[in-house]
C-alpha cells in the first residue's frame, strides 16, 4: 500500500507523475483480477484524467487530491458507468449523473479508477452476497474481507487504489477495514452528502473513505464533507480542518470505553489488542473512563427492524417496469413484477425485504 501523502510529496519533487501512479494501479488491478475486487475498471478514462491532472501539476494549479487514485463502491453513481449495487436487477443500469462525493473528488483532481464489488445492495458482512461472485482477502484468499464494502477495502489493501469510497449502514466500512488491515471511517450521519448513493436504509446509510493511512482518510473526508443542496439531510455545520487536527497529541483527550462492549462474545485476542492500545493512549496523557451504554443489547434487534423496513420501501422501485432487470417469464403486469424481483434479487436481499 502506498499512501497519497507520499505520492503527493513525490509529485511536488518531480519524482513521479499522476499518469505513472494511475498506470501502476491499473496494472495492479489486472494482476489481481482473481481477488474480484472490481466490477468495472475505467482504463482509458483514468489515464486521460491523469494526464489532465499532470498538466495542472506542471502549471501549479492542481487540486489537493492530485495523485490520488480512488475506487468507488458500486452503489455510488459515477456518470456514464454502470451502478449495479452488486445485483442482477441493476446489472446494466448506467448512472446518468455523478454523486456529489464523486463530483467533489473530481474537482479536487482525484482520479477515479473503477467501481468495486460489494454485497448486493450493501446487505451483508462478507462480500459473498454479490451477484458477480465473492471478493477474496489479499492476505489469504480462503478468507473473507468483510463487507459489505469488501471490494473497496481490498482495492486499497492490495494497492489497486490509494483510497476508496465505501458505504456504512451497520458496519460496512468499519468491519472490512478491520478485516483487511486498512483505515476506514464512517462519518457522522449527515456529514457527507448521500446524493447519488443508491439507498439501502436511508436513515442509516453513510458514505465514507478507506485509505492506507489516517492522513489519507482525513484528506478525502476534507473534500467530500459539507452541506449539499441536493441532500436535505446533509449537515450545514462548518467542516473543520481534519488534517490540521492530526497533531499526534492526545494529552487531555477524554475517551470512553463502554463496559457493555466487553461481553461474553469478545475474542480474548481482540480484548488484549484493545487493552494494549488503551494503555498506550493512557501513557500519552489521554483520560480513559469506563462508560455505560445500557441499550447495547437491543441494538442489533433494533437495527434489523428499522433497516429492513427501510430497505423494503427503498427496493420497491425495482419492479421491472422503469429500469433495471425485466423478466421475460411473465404474461401480465403482476407476473412481471413478481418474476422480475424473484429472478433479479439474490437470497440475502429477499430475506431482508421479506
Amino acid at each position: 500500500m502506498r499512501s497519497h501523502e507520499s505520492i503527493h510529496a513525490d509529485l511536488a519533487a518531480g519524482r513521479t507523475t499522476v499518469e505513472s501512479v494511475v498506470t501502476e494501479c491499473l496494472a495492479s488491478i489486472e494482476r489481481q483480477r482473481s481477488l474480484n475486487a472490481f466490477l468495472s475498471v475505467f482504463h482509458e478514462e483514468a489515464v486521460s484524467q491523469a494526464r489532465a491532472v499532470d498538466k495542472k501539476v506542471s502549471a501549479g494549479t492542481a487540486g489537493p487530491l492530485a495523485g490520488m487514485v480512488v475506487s468507488i463502491k458500486d452503489v455510488i453513481c459515477v456518470k456514464g458507468h454502470r451502478a449495479t449495487c452488486g445485483s442482477k436487477i441493476l446489472e446494466n443500469f448506467v448512472a446518468p449523473y455523478d454523486a456529489t462525493v464523486v463530483a467533489r473528488l473530481k474537482d479536487a483532481d482525484a482520479v477515479i479508477v473503477g467501481k468495486c464489488n460489494m454485497d448486493e445492495f450493501a446487505m451483508g458482512s462478507s462480500t459473498e452476497n454479490s451477484a458477480f461472485g465473492r471478493v477474496h482477502l489479499p492476505q489469504d484468499v480462503s478468507r473473507i474481507p468483510g463487507g459489505s464494502s469488501g471490494g473497496s477495502a481490498v482495492s486499497v489493501r492490495a494497492g489497486m487504489a490509494t483510497t476508496s469510497l465505501g458505504t456504512d449502514t451497520g458496519g460496512s466500512i468499519r468491519q472490512p477495514a478491520a478485516f483487511t488491515g486498512v483505515v476506514g471511517l464512517k462519518p457522522t450521519y449527515g456529514r457527507v452528502s448521500r446524493y447519488g448513493l443508491i439507498a439501502f436504509a436511508s436513515s442509516f446509510d453513510s458514505i465514507g473513505p478507506f485509505g492506507s493511512t489516517v492522513h489519507d482518510v482525513a484528506s478525502v473526508l476534507q473534500v467530500i464533507a459539507g452541506k449539499d443542496p441536493n441532500d436535505a439531510t446533509s449537515s450545514d455545520v462548518p467542516v473543520p480542518d481534519y488534517r490540521m487536527a492530526m497533531t499526534g497529541n492526545v494529552k487531555g483527550l477524554r475517551i470512553g470505553l463502554p463496559k457493555e462492549y466487553y461481553g461474553d462474545g469478545l475474542d480474548p485476542h481482540v480484548r488484549k489488542a484493545v487493552e494494549v492500545q488503551v494503555e498506550k493512549l493512557r501513557k500519552q496523557g489521554a483520560v480513559i473512563s469506563e462508560v455505560s451504554l445500557p441499550h447495547t443489547e437491543y441494538t442489533i434487534a433494533a437495527y434489523y427492524i428499522l433497516a429492513t423496513a427501510e430497505a423494503s420501501s427503498n427496493l420497491a422501485r425495482y419492479d421491472g417496469a422503469r429500469y433495471g432487470f425485466r423478466s421475460k417469464n411473465a404474461g401480465n403486469l403482476t407476473d412481471m413484477y413478481v418474476a422480475s424481483r424473484s429472478e433479479g434479487f439474490g437470497a440475502e436481499v429477499k430475506r431482508r425485504i421479506m
